[in-house]
């Protein structure tokens, strides 16, 4: 299977006819030219962006979001649903989120240079269309978890400045010379600001020790004294907190005594905790009270679809929630002054756009419509969820995309993708590009929801937690042992693709399943976790020990020796793409390296494409572009021959 196919080869004698250039920031190692004919087959595919809500302006009902402006993704200001959008960012580097100053004219942003994710915070002046942005952070620390106070006059954040690994908070006054007190100095990398009171006058705070633990914190801002507000015995995981009943209460999603993430309400005054128990019994995802204090919306993740319910907590009463079409929400925040809730949805046949819900009118309004048309029509195809036993009896979960029919009849090629984390999950919604794959190709996509996958419930999530580590690749098998038995997948043909952790589970593919992979795709993924817990980020490496293990320990380092695929690139005989970003803060660009020569010394084939100017995933279009035409002329060359 690791020699070149006569497909490879004569690709690679088309592409002299016609040639894409390898952009200037990719270096491309074993990746034939990429025919001028691919790219302008790829090119509707290409262009699908969507929208994503950011908030609201607090002096009237316009929306911020987010679209793509050249490479990168800005955020824009909009004074109407469908109206048009206006810029208030740009550059050549995307911005991650951003928040208008309550009853003013500020915005204030982050962003980093590269994919490093040393992101620096910003202030801009949008009334005053010539006004350049001041940056408020040092340029080099990574600074996040900003929040507005309800006066619109300080901020609070939490910054590594100190020791690039430990977080500090502090207030910031959001006007020059920007003043500055520090409130907090951590000794980990796990505090953060969340939001201040409603009187401004106490900042409520979250440590995190993990995804089995955090705990919340009040923080009074003039004597910096803090109040831990959760319960100080036994392991509780809270999440998504907010001030509620003008500031008496805190609502937060919470496991405790649960295995669910669960709306939960903390009083203040008592410490009493209670939990809502009109949600369904699945994940909470996100959480959020109007700024009245008097409507609750939350989120739920069921099955991998949102469902949302909504609380008036003047009574205590369920409402009636607005009619959503089927999808995942994001974003969720509500517009000052009312009970109108803005979102991001992504449903299967529309990418990322702006929506909003008011509760009182029960009306649901769409902010916009897919920022690009394709001159062909993209058929979507409709998912279905199967459930798989694995060896032991876990039902693992799976998202599945089969071709047309009447287009692609018979067994089709297999795509099996990875998500990351581990704690993520793959979930119904737009395939964007991947849709190429089901409409040109016939490729199905098949999306397992391994065991240490977010949204089943606390239990199912630590199933795969350090030792247990190889039980989530043993799910696999049970995943391909379904795809040999149906009667529309071909079980000869299965390709693995993953991201991050994903990217280590289509290497663990590869080594474990060697005679039932044609090939793999690692996007920035994990080769060696001994050195890749050795070698990512300081304010990273106390979480991601308490997932894989503290390799500083024999019996857990040999353990994942035992595990990490560059120990075993001996026993891959399936071609491998490797896809990198050289700024990498997560996993660093020697892992895709390391493996890259590791499969190389042992006689195997490789493609190698890593990105100077990106981090952990491409997300400037050029890149990204050229990632998915050097992903389709691979999987060509080794999947469908």
């Amino acid at each position: 299977m690791g020699r070149p196919s006569l497909l490879a080869t004569l690709l690679c004698l088309l592409a002299a006819a016609g040639r894409a250039a390898v952009p200037s920031n990719i270096v491309a190692e074993g990746v034939p030219p990429v025919p001028a004919a691919l790219t302008a087959e790829l090119t509707p595919y290409l262009n699908l962006g969507g929208a994503s809500f950011r908030g609201w302006r607090s002096t009237g009902r316009e929306a911020i979001v987010t679209t793509r402006i050249g490479d990168a993704t800005h955020l824009h200001a909009m004074a109407a649903p469908l109206a048009k959008r206006v810029a208030l960012t740009g550059g050549p580097e995307p911005v991650k989120s951003g928040q208008m100053q309550p009853g003013g004219s500020l915005l204030l942003y982050s962003a980093d240079v590269g994919g490093d994710e040393n992101y620096q915070l910003f202030l801009k002046d949008t009334a005053d269309a010539k006004a350049q942005p001041t940056r408020l952070t040092d340029g080099k620390s990574r600074n996040i978890e900003a929040c507005w106070s309800r006066d619109g006059r300080r901020i609070a954040f939490a910054t590594n400045r100190r020791n690039g690994k430990d977080s500090d908070i502090v207030i910031l006054e959001a006007r020059a010379p920007y003043a500055e007190r520090i409130v907090h100095t951590g000794a980990s990398p796990g505090w953060g600001p969340v939001e201040w009171s409603p009187d401004g006058t106490q900042l409520l705070l979250r440590q995190s020790m993990g995804l089995e633990e955090s705990r919340l914190w009040t923080m009074d801002v003039a004597t910096a004294k803090k109040t831990q507000v959760t319960p100080k015995t036994g392991k509780s995981y809270f999440t998504q907190a907010t001030y509620g009943e003008g500031g008496k209460a805190v609502y937060a999603l919470s496991t405790l005594d649960a295995d669910f993430l669960t709306p939960t309400r903390i009083d203040l005054a008592t410490g009493a905790l209670r939990k809502l128990t009109e949600g369904p019994a699945w994940d909470g995802e996100e959480l959020v009270v109007s700024e009245d204090g008097l409507r609750l919306v939350v989120a739920f993740n069921v099955e991998g679809f949102s469902e949302l319910r909504c609380w008036d907590l003047g009574t205590g009463r369920p409402l009636a929630a607005p009619k959503l079409k089927a999808g995942v929400l994001s974003n969720l925040a509500f517009r000052p002054g009312s009970h109108e809730v803005g979102f991001t949805l992504n449903s299967e046949d529309s990418a990322n756009d702006a929506w909003s819900a008011d509760l009182d009118k029960g009306e649901v309004t769409r902010w916009t419509s897919r920022t690009s048309k394709p001159k062909k029509e993209i058929p979507n195809p409709e998912p279905f969820i199967t459930r798989v036993a694995s060896f032991d009896g876990v039902s693992i979960p799976a998202l599945v995309y089969p071709p047309d029919p009447k287009k692609f009849p018979g067994k089709r090629p297999v795509l099996m993708i990875f998500h990351g984390g581990p704690e993520g999950q793959s979930r119904p919604g737009y395939r964007g590009t991947f849709h190429f794959f089901l409409n040109e190709l016939g490729v199905a996509l098949v999306y397992p929801n391994i065991r240490g996958s977010t949204g089943y419930g606390r239990k199912y999530l630590a199933l795969d937690d350090g030792l247990k580590r190889e039980d989530a690749i043993k799910d696999v098998g049970a995943i391909l042992g379904w795809v040999a038995k149906s009667d529309r997948l071909d079980g000869r043909r299965v390709a693995a693709y993953g991201g991050s952790y994903g990217g280590f589970m289509s290497l663990a593919c590869l080594v474990n399943y060697a005679d039932r992979f044609r090939c793999g795709v690692d996007n920035v993924g994990i080769a060696n976790f001994a050195t890749f817990l050795r070698d990512t980020s300081d304010y990273r490496r106390g979480a991601r020990r308490m997932e894989y293990g503290d390799e500083r320990k024999p019996e857990v380092k040999a353990f994942l020796d035992r595990i990490s695929p560059a120990n075993h690139a001996d026993q891959i005989r399936a071609p491998l793409l490797i896809i990198q970003g050289k700024n990498d803060p997560r996993v660093p660009v020697t892992e895709a390296e390391r493996m890259r020569d590791a499969v190389k010394a042992n006689g195997g084939k490789v493609w190698y494409v890593m990105a100077k100017d990106e981090g952990h995933g491409f997300v400037k279009k050029t890149n990204a572009d050229y990632q998915f035409e050097a992903t389709i002329l691979f999987l060509r060359a080794y999947l469908l021959d």
